[in-house]
């Protein structure tokens, strides 16, 4: 035994140092050398084990930054719904994309349609470095439609910069807007009227100086913004304005110090009608802030000043507070504050406007809202929330006494204030890589101050989206927008002075698009809107388009 553990002990030794002998010889020359042949045995399957102290234990993150560019639509006219309400508008966090965007600086568009439709477009841009890029874009869309002058155009032009400095990052834009159509509308018992031509025109420019973040200074941050716009329609409607608006805020440990303020200056002018509409506004504020909860308390003073002088003084008060971290979180508030109503918005809404509309602002004495949001991971995101407002002024739309085809803009107030309460709910789903759902729900109860009803103003809406990757090169998606009952106020004709009430139908609009894609440049693509073929109508006595489909090729580069 001993003899055979001298003999197993030696033949290990000697068998080390001839291993190590070989392996240096290789190094030196391995000429004339024979293979040789290891044989290996294996005890277990080899399975990676990564230790607990490395392991990531956070929820992905679901901010989505892409380059700097231009917000542009490729939907037809037809299919906007908007609702002027000047309602707060509850924010999710935006999904991740569904598929990658193709890494291109530049992109052009064209297509065409039934309806005389024409579509063109081209984006250019300098490239993706973030410290250096500008641009410009244009884009024209026309339809006309099977009534007499039935007929729709847009115009966009525009080119912008943004740089990046050491310590502030400077932004601008210039551009011009124009968007044309008739007034084809006209009732039914009555003889149609030759239509007339309106066109709106909007040259417009803003600029933004906003301090970078610095890892080695955060206790500071500022803004300062300015826009400004011309406006005006093809007869004696104009508007001019002009807006400078910033933000300072200091952080110390927990607690937050900071002033929100802004003055915008803007007159309009009519056939009969010329009237100074400017707001002034300061909001300070104190914030504390920790990993689970956020509180802000502070004032909003409102001035408005022109042909009349006015001030108010709001609460701003917010709390947010996080039941499960970044999973479910709570928030509540209550604020108030001037809404500027605005001859470019109100004509943004409805086109059809009569040419001396007078103008109020909406002011919002109370908005106290509560609710919900949060995230399942990388896959749903979600808000919910009810609010209520107590409102003077709230706009309407209501058709004129002497040319029913136009609008005139009335506004309920009284010794009572309209009060509005609503619920609003957005979720996005992402089933999977290649597919993505989301939609939103909007409910509205109006009590009315003098009004009998909100003119043109639907007691629910909702919207929804899919998004689906067939494969690399196909792509497909959809929407459906579904507006409620609304109820117009109009001329008795058969009895004028006095008013009517007419019910406005419920409608849906579905549209879908598809996409393939030849290889990393080319596209071609085909999208219907109106799906249902409803001539419905958004506004009294003006009938959308029916289905309409547009097609044609895309080209990134």
């Amino acid at each position: 035994m001993i003899l055979t553990n001298s003999i197993l002990k030696y033949s290990l030794f000697l068998g080390f140092t001839a291993l190590s002998i070989t392996t240096f010889g290789q190094v030196q020359d391995t000429v004339g050398k024979p293979p040789t042949i290891e044989e290996v045995e294996v005890i277990r399957d080899y399975k990676p084990i990564l230790a607990d102290a490395v392991k990531i234990r956070r929820s992905p993150d679901l901010s989505n930054t892409r380059v700097f560019q231009p917000k542009l639509t490729y939907n037809a006219l037809n299919q906007k719904l908007d609702i002027p309400s000047g309602l707060y508008q509850l924010k999710i966090q935006e999904m991740p994309p569904i598929r990658e965007e193709a890494l291109t600086n530049n992109f052009a568009k064209i297509g065409i349609g039934n309806f005389n439709t024409y579509l063109g477009e081209l984006y250019v841009n300098t490239g993706t470095d973030e410290s250096v890029q500008a641009g410009f874009f244009v884009k024209h869309l026309s339809q006309k439609g099977d009534v007499e002058s039935q007929k729709y155009s847009e115009q966009k032009l525009g080119v912008f910069g943004r740089k990046l400095l050491d310590e502030v990052t400077l932004t601008g834009a210039v551009g011009y807007n124009r968007y044309g159509t008739a007034f084809y509308g006209y009732a039914p018992s009555t003889t149609p009227p030759t239509p007339e031509a309106q066109a709106f025109n909007d040259i417009y420019f803003n600029g933004e100086v906003l301090k970078n973040y610095d890892p080695a200074q955060t206790d500071i941050s500022y803004s300062l913004k300015a826009d400004g716009y011309l406006f005006s329609d093809k007869f004696a409607a104009k508007e001019s304005a002009f807006d400078i608006s910033g933000y300072f805020n200091k952080a110390m440990n927990i607690f937050n110090l900071g002033i929100n303020a802004s003055i915008d200056l803007s007159s309009v002018k009519g056939k009969d009608y010329d009237k100074g509409n400017s707001i002034g506004r300061i909001n300070p504020y104190i914030r504390f802030k920790s990993d689970h909860y956020r509180v802000t308390l502070g004032a909003n003073l409102v001035s408005e000043f022109g042909d009349v002088s006015t001030t108010h003084l709001f609460p701003a008060a917010e709390v947010e507070f996080d039941v499960v971290p970044e999973f479910v979180s709570i928030f509540a508030g209550v604020k108030g504050d001037v809404v500027k109503t605005s001859l470019r918005s109100l004509a943004r809404e409805n086109p059809y406007l009569a040419e001396n509309i007078l103008i109020e602002n909406q002011v919002e004495k109370v908005n106290a809202y509560a609710g919900v949001k949060g995230n399942a991971g990388s896959t749903l995101g979600y808000k919910l929330g009810l609010f209520y407002k107590k409102i003077d002024n709230l706009p309407l739309f209501v058709n004129t006494g002497n040319d029913y085809n136009k609008f005139d803009v009335i506004y309920d107030n009284g010794s009572d204030e309209t009060t509005l309460f609503g619920f609003e709910g957005e979720v996005n789903l992402r089933v999977s890589e290649t597919v993505g759902l989301g939609g939103r729900v909007n409910i509205y109860e109006y009590t009315m101050a003098t009004e009998a009803k909100p003119w043109f103003l639907p007691s629910i809406q909702l919207s929804s989206y899919a998004r689906i990757n067939i494969s690399e090169k196909i792509f497909i998606d959809g929407e459906v927008l579904f507006n409620g009952e609304t109820d117009a106020k109009v001329m008795d004709y058969t009895n004028p002075p006095n008013f009517t009430m007419k019910k406005m139908n419920a409608f849906a609009d579905i549209s879908g698009a598809i996409e393939y894609r030849i290889d990393r440049k080319f596209g071609i693509y085909v999208r219907a809107n109106n799906l249902l073929s409803k001539n419905y109508e958004r506004y009294l006595y003006y009938p959308r388009l029916g289905l309409n489909v547009i097609g044609g090729l895309n080209y990134s580069f």
